[in-house]
C-alpha cells in the first residue's frame, strides 16, 4: 500500500503543554518537556551510530520510561521501532531481527545476555538502553520520511510470524477515533499494565501523547497496584484482558470503584458473559473491545453507558472505521448472519514486511480479511463469535497451533502432532498437544523441555496426550475441533 507520510509525536505536544505530565511510574512523574529532551538525546545517539530514516531499531525493553524515551527518539530519527516480546525464546527473537532487517538492538541491562545470543551471527549493533544518558550526542537534522513508525510481529495460521508495518498515520487516526468514541478529558489518566511491546500498550503511549495526558505505566499487572491507582491516583482509563479483570475483581472483593474511573477497555480475548455480569453488578464500566495488530489496535468498542444484553456484544466501529461481514463466497452477509469480519479504514496496516503476496491477500479490495467470525445487527453493531479458527488465546497472548506443531514435529520421538485448546479457569485457554509417537514414546517432561528451548513459555503445551491416530476428515484434513472437545 502507498505510504501516507510521517509525523513526529512529541514536538507538537511539547509546544502546547510542555509542563503537563507525560508519564507516571513508581519513580514519579516525567513531564513532556523532559521526555522530549531524553528523546532528542536518544535520537542523537542513534544518528551517531548510523541510524537513518527507514532503519529498523529493535527494542528489548520492559514497560517503563525507557521504552517511551526510545520510542520517541527512534521516531525523531525517522526510523522504525521493532518492539520485541520479552517472553520470546532466543530463536524467535533472532528470527524477527533477521526478517525485519534490524540493524540495532536496544536492550535493558537484565536482557543483555539474551540480546547477545539473539543477535549472534547477525549484523546487529547492540545498544545498552542507558547509553544515551552518558553522551552529548548532537541531535540529527529532522527528516520527515515515510517509513513505518512500528513493526510488530504477529503469528499467522501457517506458523510463520509476519511483521505488521504500521505507519504513524494508523496510530494517529486510531487515537482520534478512540477519543471521539469514548471522549477525551484533560483530567484523564490512562493506566497501561499491558506490555508496551504489544500493539495495545504502544497505542496507549501514543494516544496519551496526542491527548496531552499522562500514561501511568505499570511494568507488570498487579491487582492491588491497579486498585491503588484507581482509588488514590486518579486513573480514569484502564486497558485489560479478561484474565486481568477477573483477578482485579477478586482483589476488590466487592469494593465499589470511584466514579472517576470512566472506562475499562477489555480486549485481547473473548470475555465470558459471567465475568461481564459480575463487573456490571459492581459498577465497573467495562467496554469490551475488538482489535487487531493489523488495525493499530482498537477497531470496535461497546458504547459507553450501554447496558443492553449481551454485555459482550453491541460493539460499535470507531469513527472512520467500516465493518462488513462476508460470507464464504465474499458477498455481504445479512444482519445477524455469521461470517468473516472485514475491516476498512485509515488505521489499517501498510502491509506485512517483505510479504507482498500475503499483504495483497489480506487487504484485497482495501478490506482487511481478519479471519475472525462475527455478526452485525440491524444497527451495525458487532458481536464477535469466534477468533481465528485455530487460534488459542491464553491469558491475552495469541498461540497459533501450527507454530507449536512445527517445533514438536522436529522432535525425533514425534511422528504426528496436533495442538489444540483446553479451557482453563484462569487463562481462558491453554495449549494441549496430541501426539502420535514415532519409533519411541518421549516423556512429557522431555517434550516440555524441548519446547521451552524454542518457544515462549505461554506457547508450551500444558499437557501432552499420546494417541494412536489423529482424527481427520475424508479428505485428510485434521479435525482439530474433535481434539479440543475431548475431556481433560
Amino acid at each position: 500500500m502507498k505510504a501516507r507520510g510521517r509525523r513526529v509525536w512529541i514536538d507538537p505536544r511539547v509546544a502546547q503543554t510542555p509542563d503537563a505530565e507525560a508519564l507516571r511510574t513508581q519513580r514519579g512523574p516525567l513531564r513532556f518537556r523532559e521526555l522530549a529532551v531524553r528523546a532528542r538525546r536518544v535520537a542523537g545517539y542513534l544518528h551517531a551510530r548510523g541510524v537513518r530514516p527507514g532503519g529498523v531499531v529493535a527494542a528489548l525493553l520492559p514497560g517503563g520510561t525507557a521504552f517511551a524515551e526510545w520510542l520517541h527518539g527512534i521516531d525523531r530519527c525517522g526510523a522504525t521501532l521493532l518492539p520485541l516480546n520479552l517472553r520470546l525464546a532466543t530463536g524467535e527473537l533472532a528470527f524477527q531481527l533477521r526478517d525485519a532487517g534490524a540493524g540495532w538492538l536496544v536492550h535493558d541491562a537484565p536482557f543483555a545476555e539474551r540480546a547477545r545470543r539473539a543477535a549472534r551471527d547477525l549484523d546487529v549493533c547492540l545498544v545498552p538502553a542507558d547509553a544515551p544518558a552518558e553522551t552529548d550526542a548532537v541531535e540529527p537534522p529532522f527528516v520527515r520520511g515515510d517509513a513505518p513508525l512500528a513493526l510488530l510481529y504477529t503469528s499467522g495460521t501457517t506458523g510463520r510470524a509476519k511483521g505488521v508495518e504500521l505507519g504513524s498515520e494508523s496510530f494517529f487516526h486510531g487515537a482520534l477515533a478512540s477519543a471521539l468514541h469514548m471522549g477525551a478529558l484533560p483530567t484523564d489518566r490512562w493506566l497501561a499494565c499491558l506490555p508496551l511491546y504489544h500493539v495495545g500498550g504502544l497505542a496507549i503511549l501514543l494516544r496519551c501523547c496526542l491527548y496531552g495526558i499522562p500514561a501511568v505505566l505499570h511494568e507488570r499487572f498487579d491487582p492491588a497496584d491497579l486498585s491503588r491507582a484507581v482509588d488514590r491516583e486518579g486513573v480514569t482509563l484502564v486497558s485489560l484482558v479478561p484474565t486481568m479483570l477477573a483477578h482485579w475483581l477478586d482483589e476488590r472483593d466487592g469494593r465499589p470503584v470511584p466514579p472517576s474511573l470512566r472506562a475499562v477497555l477489555l480486549g485481547g480475548a473473548a470475555a465470558s458473559e459471567g465475568l461481564l455480569e459480575r463487573a456490571h453488578r459492581l459498577g465497573v464500566p467495562v467496554l469490551p473491545t475488538y482489535g487487531l495488530t493489523e488495525a493499530a489496535s482498537q477497531v470496535a468498542t461497546r458504547i459507553p453507558g450501554d447496558s443492553m444484553r449481551p454485555l459482550g456484544g453491541r460493539l460499535r466501529p470507531l469513527p472512520g472505521t467500516e465493518l462488513r461481514i462476508a460470507r464464504e463466497d465474499g458477498r455481504a452477509a445479512a444482519p445477524e448472519e455469521a461470517g468473516e469480519i472485514r475491516v476498512r479504514g485509515p488505521t489499517l496496516m501498510r502491509g506485512y514486511r517483505r510479504l507482498p503476496g500475503a499483504t495483497e491477500a489480506a487487504l484485497a479490495g482495501g478490506w482487511l480479511r481478519t479471519g475472525d467470525i462475527g455478526v452485525l445487527d440491524a444497527e451495525g453493531l458487532l458481536q464477535v463469535l469466534d477468533r481465528r479458527d485455530d487460534l488459542i488465546v491464553s491469558g491475552g497472548e495469541n498461540v497459533y497451533p501450527a507454530e507449536v506443531e512445527a517445533v514438536l514435529a522436529d522432535h525425533p520421538g514425534v511422528g504426528e502432532v496436533a495442538v489444540g485448546a483446553r479451557e482453563d479457569p484462569e487463562y481462558g485457554e491453554r495449549p494441549v498437544a496430541w501426539i502420535v509417537a514415532a519409533t519411541r514414546t518421549p516423556s512429557p517432561e522431555e517434550l516440555r523441555g524441548f519446547c521451552r528451548e524454542r518457544l515462549a513459555g505461554y506457547k508450551v503445551p500444558v499437557a501432552f496426550e499420546f494417541v494412536a491416530e489423529l482424527p481427520r476428515s475424508a479428505t485428510g484434513k485434521l479435525l482439530r475441533r474433535a481434539l479440543n472437545a475431548r475431556p481433560a
